[in-house]
């Protein structure tokens, strides 16, 4: 029946919107003169696979047991017995962008990650969110009825935008999510994750167990979201993006999985890359005749041989692959726990699970790799000669929550066996990893089928196979839009059969500068030098059909080809939205002008939740800062920090002990104490003024209600990532900045009466980057 006229005309019109309009029952004035209908629900297809995939940041092709790696990896091992494995997998050199890439099916730069999620130059390439027109695999199998979950690893939100005051438009629950669980940034440490988020909101810890580790425990949560669902429901099929921060710096390991690998790498790298490469050659992962590349001996990133290694750094060397291999080792028991528990369910046949990583493994550990992992992993024009990226610390410590190392680049190398170069190169080094896929029940493996595919395929593939594959088909429009179009390929007839060619047949790749543009087996790839003009001469040919490692560079020999495809780059590089490419003005320092308002002073009151890391760094980063502590009273055994900024990795601690007032700072490892004298009873304003000097260091003043008490420093300026933790106020969280006092006294929480703490940011320094580098814009359009 239409309903009645409206009382009030005056509230009608076309924004009025008529509520039993397209109702299919019938309304009438009471319910026995109505007739019910309810709107249809999306339900998956029946039978729908549920779909598991398993990405891990940092791992290189050969570091798992099918792929040719002497870790122990048994549940991996078994996912390819009973899947495939596509050995000639590719995907983006860096984190952000492959990810973006798997999650979307497009090409990362169109999504806007031209790089990690850590930049905001102010151009469409680095917008670092994903657009509404652009739904992600978990909104895709969301809108057809899948349950979806991400635990684990994010970095698609972009640093600035990680904290509890943004709108969050692109964190995971705004993208698709159901439930998350994990660390938004790119890294964190295993032991002490600096900032958890559940679902939409950090959590606020103090302390974590001494038997905490993150890998598992973002595999617990992942099993509690399993478990969850089949009580609540026996039939509706789930999405689990798991994403491990392991493998990625800094490296850590739990020590009964740790002990497991001693000596296991004393024979060192060459030795380590002939035998992996020889499984893999006997696996039949490359043409016969395919050679092993000479140790890398590009300026930057050469690698010497380990029979030149004095003793003492062939134990320190071997002691860090130890460290890497007992992660890799733990991802695969979690993994294992996980299947265990589908298996259990008796759901594991009809689950799709992938494994495989974000990009190649890493050479950032550098030649000699660190115990300091956020003094080595800095970029900035004019560190001091005194600049120390390895901290010393007792071997036995290695791996553990005190240090944060990485290994040498010479088990980067390993780690790509057979392939050149690293993690952000677009040589196969870079953009080759793993790739393992299992669905028993969907694509079962007959018997003469040895399970490796040698077709070419692509990051942005994954999606349009796992939504051919479940039966999900991505529509043309969503929520009233356009979606914008695909860049992946479905590979599933590969899938299914070990004689189908490569479903993807171009591809461009670009990367700080690197550059590198595939078609049919022939890939054209540039090594630029940063701030160096990009020219022709860069490129280098190879014919990955016959030299699939890239040693016999053909460019001298078919220029014409050379033209072609480095045209074919141009051209797809301005389709994708690749301009403008990195270069030495220091673009990439640059941060939106909003971000000016984080450096304003800042009252935070006591009990205040921690401060998010790179809100905490926009008040003491390059610049010189001043700390005001207002103690509304302190009695005579109070005790207590009163504000901490950092962790092991680096910070600085302002506590009373025993009396006294202290200042710790902990110089990316290296731990310095300055004793400002006692603090008598009663109300006191603290205060330390910190001062940018030349050559990035600070130098401390601690004062008392005005009057000088104690000095440390000059030290080195904490930049880069550090300080990772960000501010805490009356307590110092989770990983400590001076490890005596959590030894004695744990997160220290301030008993007194501390009533606030103002940062007060003072000018940049005369190292602050963002100077630098409009000094050389200024200088480059006077030249001009």
């Amino acid at each position: 029946m239409s309903s009645p006229t409206p009382a009030d005309p005056s509230r009608s019109g076309p924004s009025r919107r008529d509520p039993y309009a397209a109702f299919p029952g019938t309304v009438g004035r009471t319910f026995g003169e109505s007739t019910p209908a309810w709107p249809e629900r999306v339900r998956p297809r029946e039978g729908a696979p549920n779909i598991v995939v398993v990405l891990v940041d940092d791992l290189g092709y050969s570091d798992i047991g099918p792929f040719g790696a002497e870790v122990p990896t048994p549940v991996l091992d078994g996912l390819a017995e009973r899947g495939v494995k596509l050995v000639n997998y590719h995907t983006m050199p860096l984190c952000s962008p492959a990810r973006a890439a798997l999650l979307t099916g497009l090409n990362p730069h169109r999504v806007g990650y031209s790089f990690v999620a850590n930049a905001d130059p102010g151009f469409p390439g680095y917008g670092m969110e994903v657009a509404g027109d652009i739904p992600t695999l978990a909104e895709l199998l969301h809108d057809a009825g899948y349950a979806t979950w991400a635990v684990g690893k994010w970095h698609l939100t972009r640093d600035s935008a990680s904290h509890a005051a943004d709108n969050r438009a692109n964190w995971p629950l705004q993208k698709g999510f159901d439930q998350y669980y994990g660390v938004l940034e790119g890294l964190t440490s295993l032991f002490h994750p600096h900032q958890l988020v559940r679902d939409n909101s950090p959590l606020y810890i103090d302390e974590f167990p001494d038997d905490y580790y993150y890998t598992d425990d973002i595999t617990d949560r992942a099993i509690d979201m399993v478990k969850s669902l089949r009580a609540h429901d026996a039939d509706k099929p789930f999405f689990l993006y798991l994403a491990h921060n392991a493998v990625h710096g800094p490296l850590q390991a739990k020590p009964a999985d740790l002990a497991r690998h001693r000596g296991r790498y004393d024979g060192g790298w060459d030795e380590l890359r002939a035998a992996r490469f020889a499984r893999q050659l006997a696996a039949g992962h490359f043409p016969p005749g395919t050679e092993l590349p000479d140790r890398n001996a590009e300026s930057g990133h050469e690698v010497g041989p380990w029979s030149e290694l004095t003793e003492p750094e062939r134990r320190l060397y071997a002691r860090y692959m130890e460290v890497y291999a007992a992660m890799v080792d733990n991802v695969d028991q979690n993994l294992g726990r996980l299947l265990d528990t589908l298996a259990a369910l008796d759901e594991l046949d009809n689950t799709i699970v992938v494994f495989t990583s974000d990009n190649g493994g890493t050479g950032e550990g550098g030649a000699e790799g660190t115990r300091s992992y956020f003094s080595r992993f800095v970029h900035h024009p004019n560190l001091p000669a005194d600049w120390n990226p390895d901290v010393e610390r007792e071997v036995e410590l290695i791996g553990g929550p005190r240090s944060l190392v990485h290994y040498p680049r010479g088990w980067g190398m390993a780690s790509n066996t057979p392939f050149r170069l690293y993690k952000g190169q677009t040589h196969a080094g870079g953009v080759r990893v793993p790739f393992v896929l299992s669905w028993p029940a969907g694509l079962p493996r007959a018997a003469d089928d040895p399970g490796v595919r040698t077709a070419y395929q692509y990051v942005t593939d994954l999606l349009p196979t796992l939504l051919d594959l479940a039966g999900v088909e991505r529509p043309a429009q969503r929520a009233g839009q356009p979606v914008q179009f695909l860049d992946g390929f479905p590979f599933s007839s590969v899938l299914r059969d070990p004689a189908a060619g490569s479903t993807h047949h171009e591809q461009y790749c670009e990367m700080t500068g690197n550059r590198s543009y595939y078609r049919d087996g022939w890939k054209l790839v540039t090594l630029h030098r940063p701030g160096t003009p990009y020219e022709d001469g860069e490129w280098a040919l190879y014919d990955l059909r016959t030299d699939p490692t890239e040693i016999h560079d053909l460019a001298a020999e078919h220029p014409w080809l050379v033209k072609e495809l480095s045209e074919a780059w141009e051209a797809a590089a301005w389709h994708n939205g690749v301009f403008p490419l990195a270069d030495g003005s220091g673009a990439l320092a640059r941060r939106h002008p909003d971000d000016a308002r984080l450096r304003r002073p800042l009252r935070l009151l006591a009990g205040t939740p921690e401060l998010e890391r790179y809100r905490s760094s926009r008040l003491i980063s390059f610049r010189s800062f001043t700390i005001e502590a207002e103690l509304a009273h302190h009695g005579a055994g109070d005790a207590g920090v009163l504000v901490s900024h950092g962790d092991q990795g680096g910070g600085y601690s302002l506590y009373v002990e025993d009396g006294r007032l202290r200042l710790a700072y902990n110089q990316y490892g290296e731990l310095f104490e300055a004793d400002a004298g006692p603090l008598a009873p009663g109300a006191h304003l603290v205060t330390v003024e910190a001062t940018a000097l030349p050559g990035l260091r600070w130098e401390f003043r601690v004062l008392v209600d005005g009057t000088e008490s104690g000095r440390l420093g000059p030290v080195h300026q904490l930049i880069g990532m550090a300080p990772f933790q960000g501010i805490s106020v009356g307590v110092d969280r989770k990983s400590p900045v001076s490890w005596p006092v959590y030894e004695r006294h744990r997160s220290f929480r301030y008993d007194g009466g501390l009533r606030a703490v103002t940062y007060r940011p003072g000018d940049p320094g005369p190292d602050d980057p963002e100077t630098v580098a409009r000094a050389l814009r200024e200088a480059a359009a006077a030249f001009e």
